[in-house]
C-alpha cells in the first residue's frame, strides 16, 4: 500500500505532462503561423486593409511564379513574368487558373516570397489566396492578386541588397472538399426516385 501511495504524484505528474504536450502540439500550427505573419518568417507575406500611406522613388522588381501539385489536374501560372513598382505603391497583377478536368474541383494556395526575409514588406491587399477556389469542368479563371511593399524595407538594415522579390503560389486540391462532395445519400439518383414514387403512391 505505500508502495502505491508514493507512485500516485509520479503518475500525476506524467499525466500533467502528457496533457501539456496534447495542448502544445494542438496550438502548434496556429502559433506557428502567427509567428510567421508577424516576422515574415519562411517568406510569409502579410495582409493589408489598405495600401501605404506613402510611395518612394525605391523601384523594385517582383517576379511571380506558379506550380501546381500533382494531384490536382489544373493549368495554373501568372498572367506576367514580371513588374516594376516603386516601394508602397498599390499594384494589380494576375494569375489564371483551368480546371483540365471533367468534374467540379477546389482548390487552395499556398504562398511565401524569396528572399525569404522580405516576407515582413510584402503586402496583400486582395488575394483569390485568401479563399478556396472551385473551378467547374474545363472553366478557365483570372485570379487577381494586389500587393505594395511596405515602405518601411527602406528602414531595415538588412534589406538594402534587395532589388528583386519572387511571388510564388502552389495550388493544391482541396481533400475536404472532396470528400464532402461523395455521395452518400442512397436515395439519390434513379433509385431514390423510385422510392419516392413508390411512397406516393402508397400514400
Amino acid at each position: 500500500m505505500t508502495e502505491g501511495k508514493s507512485n500516485k504524484p509520479i503518475v500525476l505528474v506524467l499525466l500533467a505532462v502528457i496533457g501539456c504536450m496534447v495542448v502544445l502540439v494542438s496550438f502548434a500550427v496556429p502559433l506557428y503561423s502567427i509567428f510567421c505573419q508577424a516576422t515574415g518568417y519562411g517568406g510569409t507575406t502579410q495582409r493589408a486593409e489598405h495600401a501605404a500611406a506613402n510611395v518612394l522613388d525605391r523601384v523594385m522588381t517582383v517576379r511571380f511564379n506558379a506550380d501546381v501539385d500533382p494531384h490536382l489536374p489544373w493549368d495554373f501560372h501568372p498572367m506576367q513574368e514580371s513588374v516594376k513598382v516603386h516601394v508602397g505603391q498599390p499594384k494589380l497583377v494576375k494569375y489564371i487558373a483551368k480546371n483540365l478536368s471533367n468534374e467540379p474541383i477546389t482548390g487552395h494556395a499556398v504562398f511565401n516570397v524569396t528572399p525569404q526575409k522580405a516576407g515582413l514588406y510584402f503586402s496583400k491587399i486582395q488575394c483569390f489566396c485568401f479563399t478556396e477556389q472551385t473551378l467547374q469542368p474545363g472553366e478557365s479563371l483570372e485570379m487577381p492578386v494586389t500587393f505594395f511593399i511596405d515602405p518601411d524595407i527602406a528602414k531595415a538594415s538588412n534589406e538594402g541588397d534587395v532589388h528583386t522579390i519572387t511571388l510564388s503560389y502552389t495550388f493544391y486540391r482541396d481533400v475536404e472538399s472532396a470528400e464532402a462532395k461523395t455521395p452518400t445519400d442512397k436515395t439519390s439518383g434513379a433509385d431514390g426516385g423510385k422510392k419516392l414514387a413508390l411512397a406516393v403512391r402508397q400514400q
